[in-house]
């Protein structure tokens, strides 16, 4: 036995919960959510699929569990504890680079809204997380008084859809609509 398997076999749950989550990262942003399988994510990380549904139930409770971290991972790489919209715009930029995470994300929320889905409560608490969040942001950035009457709240809740319409528009043109060049376009129609 190697001592990498060794060390595998006596991690703690909570590492070893990393470890899979950080397989499923990587395969999901690889391959997407349907190319990327349990057994595969188990095989990377020696265990069998069985031992890998000891710690997550279903492959969709994994996906919900892996875009949490990648949006920790987004805000810890935008390096501020105060965002901008101009970091909106960055993370736009960046989930350019990821295809399969981007895809495995729109098919995962567009499928969560059907009642009883395994990530139906991840989703609805991100977005209200969202809209609070960046109602804050416009609120600081902007003020009360946005152009055409809208309130920080709409705001809020406009950028979030034109970030994920535009992806899912970016997914479906092989990614000819430029995401990140659009999304700023948004950003200085809402600064006039």
């Amino acid at each position: 036995m190697t001592q990498a398997r060794t060390a595998r076999r006596t991690a703690r749950p909570e590492e070893r919960r990393q470890e899979i989550l950080e397989a499923a990262l990587a395969l999901f942003a690889e391959r997407g959510y349907r190319g990327a399988s349990l057994a595969t994510i188990a095989e990377r990380v020696g265990l069998t699929q069985q031992g890998l549904l000891h710690y997550f139930p279903s492959k969709d409770r994994l996906l919900a569990e892996v875009l949490r971290l990648r949006d920790e991972r987004d805000m810890a790489a935008l390096g501020s504890a105060n965002p901008d919209l101009d970091a909106l715009a960055r993370i736009v930029e960046l989930n350019e680079k990821r295809r399969g995470m981007v895809q495995s994300y729109t098919v995962l929320s567009a499928d969560s809204v059907t009642e009883g889905h395994p990530a139906r409560e991840f989703f609805t608490e991100r977005y209200e997380r969202l809209r609070g969040e960046l109602t804050a942001v416009v609120r600081a950035e902007l003020g009360e008084d946005l152009r055409a009457g809208l309130t920080p709240e709409t705001a809020a809740a406009l950028l979030i859809a034109v970030m994920d319409g535009m992806q899912l528009q970016w997914l479906l043109s092989d990614e000819r609509v430029e995401m990140a060049g659009a999304f700023r376009g948004m950003l200085a129609l809402l600064r006039g």
